[in-house]
């Protein structure tokens, strides 16, 4: 979007009546997608005690045999299931992560 201010002229790339840009508040709708601490916990703590689901449990399996395609296999199979390019993305990095959790608590234990 163009910051330029209007020229008074009514031609032009700057056309239009000068007039002084108003300062509009934040919508709510910018809020939307934030998580909160208390939610962020709460995720944590019901995936901590229940477990994955039976799907992310295949893209884990995925992961844990691993091979050339294996990330690009793990997307297209969350794409499927989850419907959107972004989600994918994050169910795999997700999932990634998970896996590197238990292989820390792996590697501390042995």
């Amino acid at each position: 979007y163009n910051n330029m201010s209007s020229t008074g002229i009514a031609v032009g790339l700057n056309r239009g009546f000068p007039v002084t840009k108003r300062v509009m508040g934040a919508r709510p709708s910018n809020n939307k997608a934030r998580i909160s601490k208390r939610t962020k916990m709460v995720r944590d703590l019901v995936s901590e005690v229940v477990g994955m689901n039976p799907y992310e449990r295949r893209l884990l399996d995925m992961l844990k045999t691993g091979g050339a395609g294996a990330e690009k296999r793990m997307y297209k199979f969350a794409k499927r299931r989850l419907g959107t390019h972004r989600r994918a993305l994050k169910k795999r990095d997700q999932v990634k992560e998970a896996y590197g959790k238990i292989r820390a608590r792996a590697a501390v234990t042995h």
